[in-house]
């Protein structure tokens, strides 16, 4: 039996799966990516999400820096407020850091499929993951539609609600609801001047606003409603977006920012119905035999952490060089040594901002307080170990 791996089943072709694929590539593994949706799904669906120069610096080493860069737009702050638009704090990135970049998940999607295909790697649509069989040679990944796939390894990066997590281990936590349901939106021509790169964020009296006006003409904005009974994305979608828009806008009619005013401006087919938003509890099993995971299967951070795609790049480059040294056994628990402190040491720096969004009144005038004094203690400096991590891909992994 040889344990050196050959070959990889990649199961997602979300944002992590594409990347891990080119990252095996580069690393002398022939990758195939399995996703479940329809080809052209994705080009559709999914809001804006933030890229940090982590995440950037990562994709430098596979040759992806300079095709993703051009898409981003400059994040250079986060202003946080109080429901009358009064300032509690302003945290940008450390001095000499670059800013954040903010991009439309639709086109980094077409990006990076586009390049994978490119690069000669073969992507499945339609192929939903339902079983896998390990063997002494390989594992054999089974699919809803009949069909059925063979590797070395099989990687899931197929996200939050991992179906690889649960091949692992059974008793794998789930995800955990977080007490808010979330919304968001592209804004075309919107009525509000531009807020030059930086992304206010208000603790309104019944909910939480995010927004940035880009100087091009559009702009994006996001909602966390409380709620406190779990709701699922399906009994979201039981209202139509006209309807969730005229909600929203009452759930802001009394707070001194734009929030009422994109909301207004906002097609209701540009609506993301997000749903329930949730935190992933850690996860103690990362890999299994011949099965490891990769990106939101293994670490979904808070998004108020900004790091969530950064963090699933970082990981399917560090996966893909561990399986170009080691035999999977060990390039498995090598990939966990790397990864797993710096993913939950980011968690819990970010874990309890949901808590300040899902608060109630007096809560949130608590936050506030709470917020103005955090603001005067704390450097940026001190934050400089989130973004300036760097991977030195000629270097070679070990046990």
């Amino acid at each position: 039996m040889n344990s050196r791996v050959r070959t990889a089943l990649v199961i997602g072709g979300g944002i992590a799966g594409p990347v891990t694929a080119m990252a095996l590539q580069q690393a002398g593994i022939e990758a195939t990516v399995h996703e479940a949706h329809p080809a052209g799904a994705q080009d559709r669906t999914g809001g804006g999400l933030s890229l940090a120069p982590n995440g950037l610096d990562a994709l430098d080493l596979i040759g992806l820096g300079s095709l993703v860069r051009p898409l981003g737009r400059p994040m250079t702050g986060i202003v946080l407020q109080d429901w009358a638009g009064r300032r509690l704090a302003e945290f940008g990135n450390p001095p000499g850091v670059p800013p954040m970049q903010f991009l439309w998940r639709a086109e980094l999607y077409r990006a990076l499929s586009q390049e994978a295909a490119r690069r000669g790697i073969r992507t499945a649509y339609d192929r939903r993951l339902v079983g896998a069989v390990q063997g002494p040679d390989g594992v054999t990944a089974h699919f809803a539609d009949g069909s059925s796939a063979e590797a070395d390894v099989l990687i899931g990066a197929d996200g939050i609600r991992s179906t690889v997590r649960t091949l692992i281990d059974p008793n794998a936590p789930d995800p955990r609801y977080a007490g808010l349901i979330s919304f968001g939106a592209r804004v075309h021509d919107p009525a509000v001047a531009s807020t030059a790169g930086k992304m206010p964020m208000s603790f309104g009296k019944r909910a939480f606003f995010g927004y940035q006006v880009f100087e091009g003409h559009d702009a994006v904005w996001f909602a966390n409603v409380p709620r406190r009974e779990p709701t699922t994305l399906a009994e979201v979608r039981r209202t139509a977006p006209a309807d969730w828009l005229r909600q929203l806008a009452d759930q802001f009619a009394q707070d001194r920012t734009p929030a009422t005013e994109l909301i207004r401006a906002t097609d209701p087919d540009e609506l993301l119905l997000v749903g329930p938003m949730e935190l992933m509890p850690t996860v103690p099993a990362w890999s299994g035999g011949r099965l490891v995971l990769v990106g939101d299967a293994a670490h979904a951070p808070s998004s108020s952490s900004g790091q969530g795609a950064s963090l699933a790049i970082e990981s399917g480059i560090q996966l893909a060089r561990a399986l170009r040294d080691l035999p999977y056994e060990r390039a498995f628990a090598a990939y966990q040594g790397l990864r797993r402190p710096r993913v939950e040491k980011i968690i819990a720096a970010t874990t309890r901002k949901n808590s300040a969004k899902a608060a109630g009144p007096v809560g949130r005038q608590l936050n506030a307080l709470a917020l103005r004094i955090f603001s005067r203690l704390v450097r940026p400096e001190k934050m400089a170990w989130m973004f300036e991590h760097r991977i030195d891909w000629s270097a070679p992994v070990t046990d």
